[in-house]
């Protein structure tokens, strides 16, 4: 027997037991990774599931800010050192009130230092996370400047340039 047929085999079976542990539908996305996409508000429960079940290192937690569809769609992803897979868990939040249940009860420090980068760059609300303040933009004033709606080139052209400046005012010239 193949090392990737036991690979496969022993996916199969996990998926099996994670099926029926977790109670949602796992995927095979291709060797040593796993997926599945489930309601928001089952994420701490799904993923205690997944931590007792041995996938103990939660790598990290990304957002993709789906603008037509006014949805924030939240990745996590979870290795398991014992299996040697990767179980990545999708769900989707409502964009216009971004609220989801943090998972730091679970992964401790890792894991809201990942939601404090979520919500910084997204504006994403982890309830139950007492430490939300900024990574990176530590005097910013403006949104969320991840959103897809953010201008952020008539952002820095209104905060870092003066149009009295003779050096910047080709920023502020009314192409013809």
């Amino acid at each position: 027997m193949s090392s990737n047929s036991k690979n496969i085999s022993l996916e199969e079976k996990l998926i099996k037991n994670l099926n029926s542990k977790l109670g949602v539908p796992i995927n095979f996305q291709k060797e040593r990774r796993l997926w599945t996409s489930i309601d928001s508000d089952k994420i701490v429960d799904i993923c205690t599931k997944a931590y007792e079940m041995g996938f103990e290192h939660l790598s990290t937690i990304s957002v993709t800010d789906w603008l037509e569809e006014g949805k924030h769609e939240l990745v996590y992803h979870l290795w398991s050192y014992s299996y040697k897979l990767l179980l990545t868990i999708k769900t989707k939040i409502d964009r216009k009130n971004p609220n989801i249940s943090s998972i730091n009860s679970i992964w401790g420090a890792n894991a809201e230092t990942c939601e404090r980068e979520c919500h910084e760059l997204f504006g994403v609300k982890f309830e139950g996370n007492p430490n939300l303040t900024p990574l990176f933009l530590e005097d910013w004033e403006g949104p969320p400047p991840f959103l897809k709606d953010f201008n952020w080139r008539e952002y820095v052209k209104e905060e870092m340039y003066d149009q009295n400046n003779p050096r910047e005012e080709v920023y502020f010239e009314v192409k013809k």
